[in-house]
């Protein structure tokens, strides 16, 4: 049952990185994009622990949290570019 609910919940969280990926290019103005990207990697997190799971290997998890550390400062960056012009000041 939870393989089921495993492979299942994988199959959403692929369809949302596409819409995302949509998203991030076709994107109207620049904070949309942003946000996109943001979305983006939080479900690459969630793929890559959903897969660690599905093959029973604790590999992937360090992937997933070192993901996590560069989209939250890449995500920071862009938005301060966004508001100030640039990033350090």
């Amino acid at each position: 049952m939870i393989a089921i609910a495993l492979k299942v919940t994988l199959g959403m969280v692929t369809l949302a990185t596409v819409l995302n990926l949509i998203r991030l290019i076709k994107g109207p103005d620049a904070p949309d994009r942003i946000l996109a990207l943001d979305s983006l990697y939080i479900n690459a997190i969630a793929l890559i622990v959903l897969f660690s799971m599905v093959i029973h290997s604790r590999l992937y998890i360090p992937a997933a949290l070192l993901i996590a550390v560069m989209g939250f400062i890449g995500t920071v960056a862009l938005a301060k570019y966004l508001k100030r012009g640039s990033v350090i000041e």
